[in-house]
């Protein structure tokens, strides 16, 4: 293994790895590393801050101020593409033969460089970019972000065909990978990478239902408003809403709530807590598009959990969720919920189906085949 060298290219620096694509990102290059591949880590940097930890953890890291300037947003190529093209990437990335995992689409400009023809080049798809935009725009307030939405879901769509150029495309979900299979040859499905290693799931009761999420997004602040207005508007059950940065809009909308408690920015350690005590996680989205790692997260940490067939999609995890599509069924299922215990035969069950799917030492060695 020893001799086997590899470049990752990630659109973001991923560590901390707190926010659904890093987490990928992060544990895969990590698993590669303990595999004995030699990993050159390329970072785009923008809101976060180089990482001492990646430097020990790597053969190599490199950082990239990812140019932001509103130029890219009057380019052909999408935003997210043109945003983070670089000569500085290219001059590290010729020194040597090695091959390349682009992770997203967001990294994949270099497909279009005839410098690298004949180069080993590897996508990861994190999502079908073009359709999360399209759904971003619908759920936009701001009509200027909505405009810019849109605009970036119909070049996604245009640029998309580039991805023809490279050697593989590693889909993070079978949804991903049913669509990239009609457009594309070569495409293989590995699902996320992630911490967790065994299932830490308590047996027994909890007192309270919880949702966690980045409160600074309108698709979670939108499944929170919706959960209140219409499953937790009784005062019966005690609701408890967890996760960064809640706009004002949603802590006033919280405030007067007699059942309903806010833990803003929760360090990972009380997010946790607060997983393992619940009697359910509940875990809704408007989006059928990737893999939600929170959803994983509560399926190794957590008792019962509570979700719409959209956070399932391509996931193969819905032997192991209780689905519920509209309040109606939310309040039923909870209500029968919080008449029973979760016992030791639910958690061999999750066993079963999660450590052979979301295996990361298997899923590692399948992804060595196809890259080094």
């Amino acid at each position: 293994m020893s001799d086997r060298h590899l470049h990752i290219i990630s659109f973001d620096i991923p560590y901390p790895a707190n926010y659904g694509g890093v987490i990928d990102v992060f544990f895969k290059a990590k698993a590669l590393a303990e595999e004995g591949v030699k990993v050159y880590l390329h970072c785009f940097e923008y809101n976060r801050e180089p990482s001492d930890k990646l430097g020990k953890m790597f053969e190599k890291v490199y950082y990239y101020k990812r140019d932001i300037s509103k130029k890219h947003l009057f380019k052909s190529i999408p935003y997210i593409v043109s945003s983070r093209i670089s000569e500085e990437l290219v001059t590290n990335l010729q020194k040597d033969n090695y091959p390349i995992l682009m992770e997203g689409l967001h990294t994949s400009g270099l497909l279009e460089d005839k410098r690298f023809s004949g180069r080993r080049m590897l996508v990861r798809t994190h999502n079908i970019e073009h359709e999360y935009y399209n759904n971003l725009a619908k759920v936009e307030g701001d009509i200027f972000k909505k405009y810019y939405y849109y605009n970036e879901a119909a070049k996604l769509k245009r640029y998309e065909s580039t991805l023809a150029k490279a050697d593989k495309l590693i889909c993070i979900s079978k949804n991903d990978e049913k669509y990239f299979s009609s457009e594309f040859d070569k495409v293989e499905f590995i699902p996320a990478f992630h911490p967790f290693k065994e299932i830490n799931a308590k047996t027994g009761k909890g007192d309270y239902v919880l949702y966690h999420g980045n409160l600074s997004v309108a698709e979670n602040t939108n499944a929170v408003k919706y959960l209140i207005v219409n499953v937790f508007n009784d005062g019966d059950i005690l609701f408890k809403v967890a996760g960064l940065k809640p706009t004002k809009q949603l802590r006033n909308l919280l405030s007067p709530l007699s059942n309903v408690e806010l833990i803003a920015n929760p360090s990972d350690e009380l997010l946790q807590i607060l997983i393992e005590n619940a009697h359910i996680n509940i875990a809704i989205t408007a989006q059928a598009t990737g893999l939600k790692l929170k959803l994983l997260n509560t399926l190794y940490n957590g008792r019962f959990c509570l979700v719409n067939d959209k956070m399932l999609s391509g996931t193969d995890l819905d032997k192991l969720c209780i689905i519920a599509n509209d309040y109606g069924s939310m309040k039923r299922k909870i209500n029968t919920l919080f008449k029973k215990e979760f016992t030791q035969k639910d958690i061999e069950k999750r066993k079963k189906i999660l450590h052979t799917l979301y295996n990361n030492g298997n899923n590692t060695r399948k992804l060595i085949d196809l890259v080094c």
